[in-house]
């Protein structure tokens, strides 16, 4: 699988995203796990971090929220709704702009929609952060692919970590016992 990308502003070559075997070295299978990276939102590194291309917008549950030293006052208020895979309505608390740096040098400003809602992630970065950054994500390889200046990013997934939210997600107490990580 490849995607060629032409010539931006930014290079003036043109970028191919690969995906290969040596993708694949570090992964045991069968897996069928999803993408979850550790990157680095508003300074703060943040661990489960789900990629998901069947999300629109990108979303920071709000227990993570405070976490990271944020409050609500920083929020600008919005009262567009956001509806689940389940179509039952989540209640955005409000829109903060942060940077989010994956791969260690890439950063780029993304909207997160904070929500109080349960979940084993602490955020969801959408076809909106997905875009933004220009990246390709696989969750066969568990890799995310994203042009740089000179040369393609990559942000490898979490497998184990990816594998404990999925556990945590089926246990019957739901999202309760989960960690604060």
């Amino acid at each position: 699988m490849s995607i060629v990308r032409g010539a931006s502003k930014r290079a003036n070559t043109e970028m191919t995203l690969e995906f290969g075997h040596p993708d694949l070295d570090s992964l045991k299978f069968p897996q069928d796990d999803p993408l979850v990276i550790t990157p680095i939102i508003g300074n703060y590194p943040v661990k489960r971090v789900r990629v998901d291309n069947g999300a629109y917008v990108n979303i920071l549950f709000h227990d993570k929220f405070l976490r990271m030293g944020y409050t609500n006052s920083q929020l600008t208020p919005s009262d567009a709704p956001i509806y689940g895979f389940n179509g039952v309505e989540c209640q955005v608390v409000g829109v903060i702009k942060l940077p989010v740096t994956i791969g260690k040098e890439t950063t780029q400003m993304l909207n997160f929609q904070v929500v109080k809602e349960a979940s084993t992630n602490n955020a969801i970065m959408g076809r909106t952060g997905i875009h933004t950054f220009k990246a390709v994500p696989s969750t066969y390889q568990i890799i995310l692919k994203f042009p740089t200046r000179n040369y393609v990013g990559e942000e490898h997934g979490d497998h184990k970590m990816a594998r404990s939210c999925y556990i945590a997600a089926l246990r019957p107490s739901g999202t309760k016992g989960r960690s604060s990580q």
